[in-house]
């Protein structure tokens, strides 16, 4: 788990003053780990520290105490964890945020201790991330950036279903392309970036390759296009949605194309799971779990030159 600046600071832009509750320490069973965090403001909240009464109570009094509080999961919750949780609870408003550091956060009382310097200093010199903890009563955690590059192509119904279910992970950036703004809803989850383009295709030479690709567009013919252009930029990961019929007759197309039959492979179709059904939620949460097993440090799908002629 991470800082999440960017949610906090929307929240604090939307609502004026937000609290920001987060599990600094647990001992034992606890509902959750170490930098889950939660954000309450007047009559509402995001996120989750778990724990049902736990974080009912934390959450009744972000916004009146601030500070360390420690909480035993016993008879006097309601709970049978039989652990014990730390909270730390604080509150911002925009001149607090200001004063906040964009890697590393590390605040407590008096002077920085010299463990805490530490751990700052190795991560600025070596590029070692830490992880969230409480050392000697300061509170460390390190600004969530995330891990991935995701490009979804099409904002259709499954489209926006992904959407849906991988923004929240706060996993992957997402950019979300389709031909016109029209074609986007309202409103865009924070770290998706709607790219409207006439021409979707002419935008994949300019994707990052170690980016992945969810392919998903309401033609066959500019998914087919955007299949050829993924393996000549290079990938981390790209799916495609449709059926055997219609992959069987892509792999054809990009076979004369010049790709051979391993870099064609390296396009995952169908996507999703079949057995969780076709509804654009089902197929999301299948995509989410194929994404969320996928090694994006292990072998790139590398750019390849074709120079055949489309059949």
């Amino acid at each position: 788990m991470s800082f999440d600046l960017a949610a906090l600071t929307e929240a604090v832009a939307l609502h004026g003053r937000v609290a920001r509750v987060v599990v600094a320490d647990i001992a034992g069973s606890t509902p959750r780990e170490v930098g889950a965090a939660m954000l309450v403001w007047p009559g509402g909240q995001s996120g989750t520290i778990g724990g049902g009464t736990l974080e009912y109570q934390a959450a009744e009094r972000a916004l009146t105490q601030e500070g360390l509080s420690r909480h035993a999961l016993g008879p006097e919750l309601g709970q049978c964890c039989g652990g014990a949780v730390t909270l730390l609870t604080e509150q911002f408003d925009a001149a607090r945020l200001a004063s906040l550091g964009c890697d590393v956060i590390a605040r407590g009382l008096g002077s920085r201790p010299l463990a805490v310097q530490r751990i700052i200093d190795r991560a600025r010199a070596q590029g070692i991330t830490p992880k969230p903890q409480l050392v000697q009563g300061w509170m460390i955690e390190p600004v969530l950036k995330p891990e991935n590059e995701l490009w979804i192509w099409g904002a259709g119904h499954v489209g926006r279903a992904l959407v849906d279910v991988l923004a929240p992970l706060k996993r992957f950036a997402i950019t979300w392309v389709d031909t016109g703004p029209e074609r986007f809803p309202d409103t865009i989850p924070l770290g998706v970036t709607p790219l409207p383009a006439k021409d979707p295709a002419l935008l994949m030479a300019h994707a990052p390759t170690h980016a992945a690709h969810l392919i998903l567009t309401y033609s066959h013919e500019l998914d087919f296009q955007l299949c050829h252009g993924a393996l000549q930029r290079g990938f981390t990961f790209a799916g495609l949605i449709g059926s055997d019929t219609k992959w069987a007759r892509f792999q054809n197309r990009l076979r004369k194309l010049g790709h051979t039959h391993e870099e064609i492979q390296g396009i995952t179709c169908p996507i999703g799971q079949k057995e969780l059904g076709k509804q654009p939620h089902a197929i999301a949460i299948g995509v989410a779990s194929q994404l969320l097993s996928h090694d994006f440090k292990g072998a790139t799908v590398c750019p390849t030159l074709c120079s055949a002629s489309e059949a």
